[in-house]
C-alpha cells in the first residue's frame, strides 16, 4: 500500500481544510490540554452513537476505554408476577410499605443484573515518547490529536456512521515500533482480574458478580481478538487490527460486535479508504451545518457546543436511545453508575430537550425509535401490572424494554409514558410530517392516553388516578406516594389528553378528537396556592429537592404562558418558592432545568447565571456532567461525581430557550436574552410547525428575524421589535395582533423581518 493512504487518513494538516463550514463552531471550542486526563470521566469522548471510547492516560499508558451501546446483561432481576399497581395501592393504604420495597426495590439493589456492560481498553506504552506536548479534540470532525515531546503524534477518531474506530502514530522511531504496538485489556469479569474503584462515581458492584467465564483472548503478530462469554450463550467480541507503514507510521482499526461472530477488517485500497475518511468528515460537516448560536459568554458559548458534540457522538440512526452514560459507560472495574440504564422518569427525556429547537430532528428519532421497538413490550407490561388495555413505559427499563425497578413511585410510575409520549408529538409539531403523524405520533399518544384513561376512574365527574408520586420528592418512603393527584402526574395526564386531542384532529379523526377533550374536561385544575404550584394537595415545595416535577406544566410541556396575566402568577410564585427553599440539595440537572424555567418567565439574568453556574461547577474537565459541585459543595450539598448526559443536553436546551420558544399557537424570538447580551445571533434553529429561523441582536438593537416555512403554514410569531418591515420581496401582507406578527407562508418560503427602528 502506498504512503498515500496514510498521507490522506491521517495526517490532519492535510484533512483539516476539508471541513472548513459556516457554522459557527470553531477551534475555540475543542478540548485542549497539556496532558492526558488521568481519570476516565475526564477523558477525551469520541463516538458515533453505537461504538464510544474514551481516551486517557492509566498507569502511564495510553487507554481507549471501548464501548457499544447494546451491551447488556438483560437477565431479570424483577419479578411482577409477585405484585402489581392494585396490591402497592392496597399496601400503602394499609400503611405496609416495606413489603412493597422489598418485592419492587430490592431486585434493583441487591443484583447486579440487568445492566449495561462495558467492553474492554486498548493500551499504548508511551513512556519513550516524553511529555505530552498537546492534547486536543477538534469538534468539528470528531478527531483527537495527541503530540509528544519528541515529535510521536497519535489520532483517534470513532467513524461517525461506520461500526469501526481508528488509531495512528506518525514520526514514531524504528525502536519505539514493538513497545507502542496496542494491547487489549479486559475488564474484570472473572476473578483472575481485579480493579479498585475509589472514584466517587456512585459506581455499582463489581463486575465480577455478574459471574461470567473467562474470556478467550488471541493474538498474531498484528491483530487481537477477543470473546467474552456473558450470560446464557450470548458474548461479544472485541477485535483490534493494525499495520506498519512506511513513513514511520502505525495505523489500527478496531471493532466491537455483540452476538455476532466478527472478521477482522480488511484493509481497504486508497481510493475506499479516502472516501472512508470523507464520509466521516461530511457527516460531521452537515451536523454542525443544522444550526449554529453566537453568545457573548465564552463559557456557555463552549460548553453548548461540546454538548451538542456529545449530542452527534451518542445519538444515531438505527442505534438504541440514550441511556444515563451511552457508549461511554465508566471503566474503573465497576458496574457503571445507576447500571447505566433507560431512566424514563427523567435522564432519558431531558438529554432529547435539544433535539427540536437545535434543528437536530434526526438524533431525537432514536428516541422515538427505540420507543417504537419496545412497544409491545411495553403493552404487555401495562396488562400485566396496572392490569388494563393500552401503553406505559417503565421509568426505569432494560434496552429490550422490560422494567427493571427500584423505588416503584418512579420506576414503575403509573404516568411514564405520557412523557414519553410528548416525544412524539414534538417530533410531529417540530417537522409536520403527515405520515409520522399517522403511522406512529397519533397511534402510540393514543395508547398511552387509552391506558391513562382506563386507569384512572371518575367519581363525582372527576377524574382520579389510584395512587399519584413526585419524582423523587420523599424519595421511596411510603410517604412519596399521594392519595391524590401530585403536580407531576396531573400535568402529564392533561397533556397528554390536549396532545390526544390536537392529534387525532390533524389525522382527521374528529369523534377521537371529541371524546379525548371530554376525558381533559374531567381532569381537575392544577395544584397552587400562593407558593405556585404545590408537590401535591396539602404538600408544599418545603426543602431544596432536585427535581423540578410540579413545574412541567411551566417547561418542559409549556402548557403555562408567562405572557398570560393568570399564568405569570403562578409561575412568579413558583419560583419565588424554588429560591426560597435553595439549591443545597440539588444536582447538575436541576440548574440547567431551573435555567429553563427561568427563561420561560422571560429572567434572562437568573437564566443565565443557572447556565453559569452548571457549566463552572457541575462539569468535568472534558465538559461531562458529573451531577454533583466539583468545587467542594459552593452552590450544592453533592459534591459526588457520577457521570450521567442529562444535565449536559438540557444545559443546551437552556440556551435555546434564551433564544427562541415555542408557544402553544406562537413563536417566541429572544424571549430571554440578557439586555447585558449586546450581541448574539443565531441560524436555523427550529420551531413548531417546521418553521426554520435565524435571528441577530446587534449593538444592543435586535436587528432581523428569518424565517422559513419548510413546510408551508400559518406562521405567528413575537417579534424582538415593536415595528418592522418586510425585508424581501414577498407578496402577502403580515398582520400584527396583539404583539404577534400572523402571516400564511408556503412550503420552502422565507420571510425576513427587519428592524424598522423606531
Amino acid at each position: 500500500m502506498k504512503n498515500y493512504f496514510v498521507r490522506t487518513c491521517f495526517l490532519t494538516v492535510l484533512f483539516l481544510p476539508l471541513i472548513v463550514v459556516k457554522a459557527q463552531v470553531n477551534p475555540s471550542h475543542n478540548l485542549r490540554f497539556k496532558q492526558l486526563a488521568h481519570k476516565w470521566d475526564e477523558a477525551m469522548p469520541i463516538g458515533n452513537g453505537m461504538l464510544g471510547a474514551l481516551i486517557w492516560e492509566k498507569n502511564g499508558k495510553l487507554r481507549l476505554s471501548l464501548d457499544r451501546a447494546d451491551l447488556w446483561d438483560e437477565r431479570k432481576a424483577l419479578d411482577l408476577g409477585k405484585f402489581n399497581f392494585k396490591w402497592v395501592e392496597q399496601q400503602v393504604l394499609k400503611n405496609e410499605y416495606d413489603t412493597v420495597q422489598r418485592v419492587g426495590d430490592y431486585p434493583y439493589d441487591m443484583s447486579p443484573y440487568p445492566t449495561k456492560l462495558p467492553a474492554a481498553a486498548i493500551e499504548f506504552n508511551i513512556n519513550s515518547f516524553g511529555k505530552v506536548v498537546s492534547n486536543e479534540l477538534d469538534i468539528r470532525n470528531a478527531i483527537n490529536t495527541v503530540v509528544f515531546q519528541n515529535g510521536t503524534v497519535f489520532h483517534c477518531f470513532i467513524h461517525a456512521t461506520l461500526s469501526r474506530g481508528y488509531f495512528a502514530f506518525e514520526n514514531i522511531s524504528q525502536s519505539d515500533f514493538e513497545t507502542a504496538m496496542p494491547q487489549l485489556v479486559t475488564h474484570a469479569y472473572n476473578i483472575d482480574a481485579v480493579e479498585d474503584n475509589k472514584d466517587n462515581s456512585h459506581a455499582g458492584s463489581s463486575l465480577q458478580k455478574l459471574g461470567y467465564a473467562k474470556g478467550r483472548l488471541t493474538k498474531t503478530g498484528s491483530s487481537i481478538w477477543y470473546r467474552q462469554p456473558t450470560y446464557s450463550g450470548h458474548y461479544f467480541e472485541v477485535r483490534v487490527e493494525w499495520k506498519r507503514f512506511p513513513g514511520n507510521k502505525i495505523i489500527g482499526t478496531w471493532t466491537i460486535t455483540n452476538d455476532t461472530m466478527s472478521s477482522f477488517y480488511k484493509w481497504p485500497g486508497e481510493a475506499s479508504a479516502a472516501e472512508n475518511l470523507a464520509s466521516h468528515i461530511n457527516w460531521w460537516k452537515m451536523f454542525w451545518l443544522q444550526s449554529s448560536v453566537s453568545l457573548p459568554d465564552s463559557l456557555l458559548e463552549k460548553q453548548y457546543y461540546l454538548d451538542q458534540y456529545k449530542l452527534g457522538s451518542v445519538s444515531r440512526s438505527g442505534s438504541p436511545a440514550i441511556t444515563l452514560q451511552a457508549v461511554w459507560t465508566a471503566d474503573n472495574g465497576s458496574l457503571p453508575p445507576w447500571k447505566g440504564d433507560f431512566h424514563n422518569d427523567l435522564n432519558t427525556q431531558l438529554s432529547y430537550w435539544p433535539c427540536y429547537t437545535g434543528n437536530h430532528l434526526a438524533e431525537g428519532a432514536s428516541y422515538i425509535d427505540w420507543l417504537w421497538k419496545i412497544r409491545q413490550k411495553n403493552f404487555q407490561y401495562t396488562k400485566q401490572y396496572f392490569g388494563v388495555k393500552g401503553l406505559n413505559v417503565p421509568g426505569v427499563v432494560t434496552l429490550s424494554g422490560e422494567p427493571m425497578g427500584g423505588w416503584i413511585q418512579y420506576s414503575l410510575s403509573p404516568t411514564i409514558g405520557a412523557w414519553c409520549a410528548q416525544y412524539f408529538y414534538w417530533q410531529w409539531k417540530y417537522s409536520m410530517d403527515e405520515k409520522f403523524l399517522t403511522e406512529k405520533a397519533y397511534p402510540y399518544v393514543r395508547d398511552v392516553a387509552t391506558y391513562l384513561e382506563n386507569i384512572t376512574s371518575l367519581k363525582n365527574g372527576t377524574r382520579k388516578l389510584p395512587l399519584s408520586s413526585s419524582p423523587e420528592y420523599n424519595d421511596n418512603d411510603r410517604s412519596a406516594w399521594f392519595l391524590d393527584w401530585s403536580n407531576f402526574d396531573l400535568t402529564l395526564a392533561r397533556f397528554l389528553f390536549s396532545a390526544a386531542a390536537e392529534l387525532s384532529n390533524s389525522a382527521g379523526k374528529k369523534e377521537e378528537s371529541k371524546h379525548w377533550l371530554q376525558v381533559l374536561d374531567q381532569l381537575p385544575f392544577y395544584e397552587v396556592n400562593e407558593t405556585g404550584f404545590t408537590v401535591a394537595p396539602g404538600q408544599n415545595l418545603n426543602e431544596s429537592h432536585r427535581h423540578m416535577s410540579q413545574y412541567m406544566a411551566i417547561y418542559p410541556l409549556a402548557l403555562m404562558d408567562i405572557n398570560n396575566a393568570k399564568d405569570k402568577v403562578i409561575i412568579d410564585n413558583s419560583l419565588k418558592r424554588l429560591e426560597q427553599m435553595g439549591t443545597r440539595a440539588w444536582c447538575g440537572y436541576s440548574f440547567s432545568w431551573m435555567a429553563c424555567l427561568y427563561a420561560r418567565a422571560h429572567k434572562a439574568d437568573s437564566a443565565v447565571k443557572q447556565l453559569q453556574i452548571f457549566a463552572s461547577n457541575f462539569c468535568s474537565s472534558n465538559s461531562f456532567h458529573l451531577n454533583g459541585d466539583q468545587k467542594g459543595g459552593q452552590y450544592s450539598n453533592f459534591t459526588y461525581r457520577p457521570f450521567t448526559l442529562e444535565g449536559n443536553f438540557a444545559f443546551a436546551q437552556g440556551v435555546h430557550e434564551l433564544l427562541l420558544q415555542s408557544k402553544n399557537d406562537y413563536i417566541e424570538i429572544f424571549p430571554a436574552v440578557p439586555n447585558s447580551w449586546k450581541n448574539v445571533s443565531f441560524a436555523n434553529l427550529r420551531a413548531e410547525g417546521a418553521f426554520i429561523i435565524s435571528a441577530a441582536k446587534e449593538n444592543g438593537v435586535p436587528s432581523y428575524v428569518k424565517v422559513k416555512a419548510e413546510k408551508g403554514g400559518f406562521l405567528r410569531i413575537k417579534l424582538p421589535f415593536k415595528t418592522w418591515l418586510i425585508k424581501n420581496n414577498i407578496s402577502k401582507k403580515a398582520e400584527s395582533k396583539d404583539g404577534i406578527v400572523e402571516i400564511k407562508l408556503n412550503a420552502s418560503e422565507t420571510i425576513i423581518f427587519e428592524n424598522a427602528y423606531e
